[in-house]
């Protein structure tokens, strides 16, 4: 793994885990979240392929899923398969606090460019200009998964004590072990 994509990585990591403490402290729904090690197992290998697929071109995403059930975590498999676009999107379950670590992670991975906290909107810039590559039609989709993000994004934090501002100051005491 190149260095930025590992730095980048610990930074999702940190972000996601932030987002897990937060809402553990305020969800009343504590049973219905996913574990700490999943969520931070996900953040740190949800490119696991990336360094592979940049000399490729292959689906990052579904490579590291492949990578990570070939070692046996099928769970983790699922997180890394997500992080780029959900494939399920439950308004419904996230209304109840209930929230899996594929989104967690999905959420936490579009707030981060390269190693910095960013807003959702920073980020869609970035990946327009990274991969967007002039065309109307994957601009279109790009736009409609941060159109997503946005919803989760407004999910996530409206049952919690901070708003997604608050985030780079929550992640000052994040430690990334279990």
């Amino acid at each position: 793994m190149l260095d930025n994509i590992r730095a980048h990585s610990v930074m999702v990591a940190r972000v996601a885990s932030a987002l897990l403490q937060n809402l553990t402290e305020t969800s009343e729904q504590k049973p219905h979240l996913p574990s700490r090690g999943l969520v931070l197992a996900g953040a740190l290998l949800h490119d696991i392929a990336k360094t592979p697929c940049l000399k490729n071109r292959c689906d990052h995403a579904r490579h590291g899923r492949d990578i990570c059930l070939k070692l046996g975590y099928p769970e983790v498999a699922e997180v890394v398969r997500e992080h780029v676009i959900l494939t399920e999107f439950s308004q419904k379950r996230y209304q109840k606090g209930v929230f899996y670590a594929k989104e967690i992670v999905y959420y936490a991975d579009k707030r981060v460019r390269h190693d910095e906290i960013v807003s959702l909107e920073e980020r869609l810039e970035y990946i327009l200009e990274q991969y967007g590559n002039n065309d109307p039609d994957r601009h279109r989709l790009i736009r409609e998964n941060f159109a997503q993000c946005q919803q989760l994004e407004n999910a996530l934090f409206s049952s919690l004590k901070i708003t997604a501002a608050d985030i780079p100051a929550s992640i000052a005491t994040i430690q990334l072990t279990t």
